[in-house]
């Protein structure tokens, strides 16, 4: 989730720190030129009051004359130039230089010369030439007119260079480009924090979450930091997992209880079919029927009261030889294998990994019994262990009849047996005890087709240690995530 929120805030402060450094970046440009044509226009405006007292027209042939306010302007002129490089010239409304510097510089047919020439002529002064930016190369001209008696006369004309203009123009840019940098840098370290800040709690939530579906009831969402609505989310989470552990509580009691107390009368039941056989003829076939009825169900009263101790105990976990345990349980069903005509082959190294010993034992049993019970006369049952990255893996793998597709997903399920084996005896409860007891290790199980026929059956237990403290890896340990 961090993922996808961190990337939407970073671009949305983007655009607002592009929304605000664009609108910037254009008034430090406009208050650049801005501040050098208010230079150029007193500039135009000191000459033009010098050219109000020039009265002499200059020849034809350019000589001047004598005109020493004329000279002065000229003088004017030309130092301006040399100091600031900047042409100036003051020009007759039909273009005939009044005094100019360069010598060469005049009013051209066309261009921003003569369009600032033509708008002076109309007094009318330059106050907003076109803006110049950085990457442009281009003049700026500022033109004033002369007036004399209500008249314009004359008109005075700057083309100045804009290097300079755009260089502090792009400075400006880079000290924008720099804040905006620093405080996007800011944003980005601010969303950092918001974004753990609000999904902290989401992410214990989620974790506390997984631990309870992987059968760590005790698992606790600690209600503090984040937003209040989280918070409450907590605290409303904790409230429904101890409901739901109370319910399941509720529920393994009774089935335990039931089984237990179901016993009792069952064996006192099978007492008295057994006084009554001894009043019947022998060999009757009612009384076989009801006497392999009772032990059915004594089976399911045991298998029962062991799935609810076994989703009810915690899980002892050791670093256990898998290669070792697996060997052992083959040794302890070979006989069962040899009587029933079916080959044991056992393939197991030293392989270690994290276990309760006694429940992997005991899942081992229910899953190698499974196997044998469904491989006829004949074939054979491999068992192999191998380390698997991070798990160590037993596959139990039989040639039995196998199931469908549609039944891999119900294996495991209370009572479920496919309907193909319904003759064989059984509870349907092996591979449910099975799963429970991996279950609380952290351990897994899962079944799939062992071609040509068959079914395999993968184990599958941690490698690594548990992690030590609040997130106990065992089922049952008192556990609360405190994370912050």
């Amino acid at each position: 989730m961090r993922a996808r929120l961190l990337p939407l805030l970073i671009v949305l402060l983007a655009g607002v720190l592009l929304a605000l450094g664009f609108p910037l970046a254009v008034s430090v440009a406009s208050a650049q030129q801005q501040q050098v044509v208010v230079d150029r226009i007193d500039d135009t405006a000191r000459f033009a009051s010098l050219a109000q007292f020039v009265t002499t027209r200059p020849d034809e042939g350019g000589d001047y004359g004598a005109d020493e306010r004329q000279q002065t302007l000229q003088k004017e002129l030309g130092r301006y130039h040399d100091v600031y490089g900047i042409k100036a010239g003051v020009f007759y409304r039909g273009r005939q230089p009044m005094g100019r510097a360069p010598d060469d510089f005049r009013v051209p047919r066309g261009g921003a010369v003569r369009a600032a020439f033509d708008e002076a002529l109309y007094s009318r002064g330059s106050h907003d030439p076109p803006q110049v930016w950085p990457w442009q190369r281009g003049r700026l001209v500022v033109a004033s007119p002369v007036i004399r008696d209500g008249d314009v006369v004359a008109v005075v004309v700057t083309d100045s260079p804009t290097d300079a203009m755009r260089a502090a123009t792009l400075r400006g840019w880079l000290v924008i480009a720099a804040g905006e940098f620093a405080a996007m840098l800011l944003a980005v370290g601010a969303a950092l924090r918001l974004t753990g800040w609000v999904l902290r709690p989401v992410r214990v939530l989620d974790a506390t979450t997984h631990d309870i579906a992987t059968g760590r009831l005790k698992s606790r969402v600690a209600a503090a930091g984040g937003p209040p609505e989280l918070r409450r989310l907590a605290r409303s989470f904790n409230e429904m997992a101890d409901n739901v552990e109370d319910v399941l509580e509720q529920q393994r009691a009774f089935v335990a209880d039931a089984s237990h107390q179901l016993r009792n009368p069952l064996a006192a039941l099978m007492l008295r079919i057994e006084v009554l056989s001894y009043e019947l003829p022998e060999g009757n076939e009612e009384i076989a029927s009801v006497r392999a009825e009772g032990k059915r169900l004594a089976r399911v009263l045991d298998d029962l009261l062991d799935l609810a101790l076994a989703e009810h105990a915690a899980a002892d976990l050791q670093l256990t030889d898998i290669g070792e345990l697996a060997a052992e349980r083959v040794e302890a069903w070979r006989l069962a294998a040899d009587e029933k005509g079916v080959r044991l082959v056992a393939e197991c190294p030293a392989v270690t990994g994290w276990a309760d010993p006694i429940a992997l034992s005991s899942a081992l049993d229910a899953v190698v019994d499974n196997a044998l019970k469904f491989t006829p006369e004949g074939e054979r049952v491999t068992v192999s262990v191998a380390a698997n990255g991070e798990t160590s893996v037993i596959e139990v793998a039989d040639r039995g009849p196998g199931l469908r597709e549609e039944e891999l997903a119900r294996i495991g399920d209370r009572f479920w047996r496919s309907g193909q084996h319904q003759n064989i005896k059984g509870s349907g409860l092996g591979l449910s005890i099975s799963r429970a007891l991996l279950t609380a290790g952290g351990g897994s199980i899962a079944y799939a087709r062992h071609e040509p026929h068959g079914l395999k059956v993968t184990v599958r237990v941690p490698r690594t240690a548990p992690v030590p403290g609040p997130r106990g890896a065992g089922h049952g340990q008192g556990q609360g995530l405190t994370e912050r």
